[in-house]
């Protein structure tokens, strides 16, 4: 049964929104809307940018959601030695892999067939959707057809290493079900992680139309099992785009995979789905906005058939909190050590660091990525979290983390770095996201390149903020670096040329005036739709997409 939506208030954005009438719904009713669009025109994308088509082409598997022949949603994997997936130009991909024998989707990826894929390389947390349709089908060779194109973000992803094994035919088989056996309803309790299938076709031609596939994760046990045919989903908090939501709310059939990464078997359900918005069964799953509850009307179980096998998750990185920091009124910094004296991994200026946290009346760890905000070679880990008057992680770590406690982590990860060369940098940011930025420019001081760089910090007023005083004194013992802080609403005791050097917000007539020629490697960090407006005004004056990096926060 398909819901009746009532169409979102008209964005002021001329043009097709990324979004369908499902999701904009959803980005409306949560509040989202007006500045989610703006965001997503610059990221959402009807081709693969080169990075992409170069990650896809090392992956030996990728995710894979589509209907059946009935129109039911399935989500499944297509597995092959890296390299068997290419792509000969940037709104296309060639997959020489088929479903396994059994599957619920055999036969049904054929031409003209709606596909949803998701490359992730769970070793490293990363992860990029692409959404469109098969353009040709012949034996195990399909050819994909772009759509729609963007990354994730690495959050509630389980790290795990993958290796390939040969399957003999003898080894695998395939069972139809009705109801959850015991042996599914433990598999599903000790999950980790799954992926989920869900799409919306309205009427005539949209580029947010088809079908999808995302990831879901958490600490075992956080997918709920009701009974023998019914699931509870938590939602967390992600990247405001409610891709599967909006799917969902347009038209609840959906599909759930586990994958047993020991042994390479599948479970598929699918079912319908209805979403709690706000009852209190929300509230017992820590952490969640609001919960995905599935009805589950057919099982496939794959036992042995996947060639990959995973290795446990990576080990936890045992880190003891040393010094808390306040740095604005809203933003403490948290500085760790290696328990012990221990050794700690290296990182690059950009990066995040994964941890976990215990807290009170969560059921299970609570995990989160912050940016690291100090520079390679400085003495351990240092995080700058934003005090969230809502967030239950960050009102913990400002008001329950003390010196001496320990937390674990995972190593630090990321893919928005620094790029070599002798190129000017411009470091602008806005709000919490400094903290990527205050890295970045405490490693280009330590450069014997000495390449020129620009810090373009905004923020509301002098009480929020953060490290203004460390930008300010890199920069004055550092004769390659300009620094500019632009605030929005400067409080009486800020003086402008002292505390702040513009008043209003970061647009391109500033960034002309700062930067000649607007002749450097651009790195943005910060709220979406302030990304939007750089990114917009940048690529209009001709900066090439190369040169412009980015992280929302």
């Amino acid at each position: 049964m398909r819901t009746e939506l009532t169409p979102a208030p008209r964005s002021k954005l001329v043009g097709t929104s990324p979004f369908h009438i499902g999701e904009q719904a959803v980005q409306t009713r949560l509040g989202v809307r007006d500045v989610i669009e703006p965001w997503a025109r610059q990221v959402v994308r009807p081709f693969l940018p080169e990075q992409h088509r170069a990650f896809f082409r090392q992956l030996p598997f990728v995710v894979a959601a589509a209907r059946d022949a009935t129109g039911r949603p399935w989500v499944t994997l297509l597995a092959g030695k890296p390299g068997f997936i290419s792509s000969s130009d940037p709104v296309s991909l060639q997959i020489a892999a088929d479903v396994l024998p059994g599957d619920a989707l055999q036969g049904s990826l054929t031409a003209g067939a709606e596909l949803g894929l998701l490359g992730i390389e769970l070793e490293t947390r990363r992860r990029n959707r692409v959404n469109g349709t098969i353009s040709a089908a012949a034996g195990n060779n399909l050819k994909f057809r772009v759509g729609q194109s963007f990354g994730n973000c690495p959050q509630y992803i389980t790290a795990r290493r993958c290796r390939e094994i040969e399957v003999r035919p003898m080894d695998r088989s395939a069972s139809r079900y009705k109801r959850l056996t015991e042996r599914m309803r433990r598999w599903i309790g000790s999950a980790t992680t799954l992926f989920i299938a869900s799409g919306y076709r309205g009427v005539g031609q949209h580029p947010a139309y088809g079908m999808d596939a995302s990831h879901r994760g958490g600490a075992a046990g956080f997918v709920m099992v009701k009974d023998d045919t019914r699931l509870i989903l938590p939602d967390y908090s992600g990247n405001n785009y409610f891709n599967t939501i909006g799917n969902l709310v347009a038209d609840p059939r959906v599909a759930l995979l586990f994958v047993d990464f020991e042994s390479g078997s599948l479970l598929q359900l699918s079912g319908e789905a209805t979403i709690d918005w706000g009852s209190a069964e929300v509230a017992r799953h820590h952490g969640a906005q609001r919960l995905i509850l599935i009805d589950i009307q057919q099982i496939v179980q794959l036992d042995g058939g996947l060639p990959l096998r995973w290795g446990e998750p990576e080990p936890h990185l045992p880190l003891q909190l040393v010094r808390k920091t306040k740095e604005s009124d809203d933003v403490t910094s948290f500085e760790f050590e290696g328990l012990d004296d221990a050794a700690l991994p290296a990182f690059k200026p950009g990066q995040y660091l994964p941890i976990e946290l215990q807290i009170e009346n969560a059921t299970q760890p609570v995990k989160r990525t912050y940016s690291l905000s100090n520079a390679p070679g400085d003495a351990g880990y240092r995080i700058s979290v934003k005090r969230e008057p809502q967030g239950s992680v960050s009102r913990f770590l400002h008001d329950e983390l003390a010196v001496g406690d320990v937390v674990n982590a995972l190593k630090p990860d990321g893919n928005f770095v620094l790029t070599q060369g002798d190129r000017p940098v411009a470091l602008i940011s806005a709000g919490i996201g400094v903290t990527p930025m205050i890295s970045m420019l405490r490693a280009l001081v330590r450069e014997p390149a000495r390449r020129s760089v620009y810090f373009v910090h905004g923020a509301r007023n002098g009480h929020h903020h953060a490290f203004a005083g460390e930008a300010r004194a890199l920069a004055e013992r550092n004769n390659n670096v300009r620094f500019c802080a632009v605030y929005s609403q400067p409080c009486d005791s800020d003086n402008q040329g002292e505390d702040y050097d513009h008043q209003g917000r970061i647009d391109i007539d500033l960034l002309k005036d700062l930067i000649p020629a607007l002749d450097a490697d651009f790195y943005l960090c910060g709220p979406g739709d302030f990304l939007a407006g750089i990114i917009a005004d940048l690529s209009e004056r001709g900066v090439m997409p190369d040169r412009i990096h980015t992280e929302t926060f």
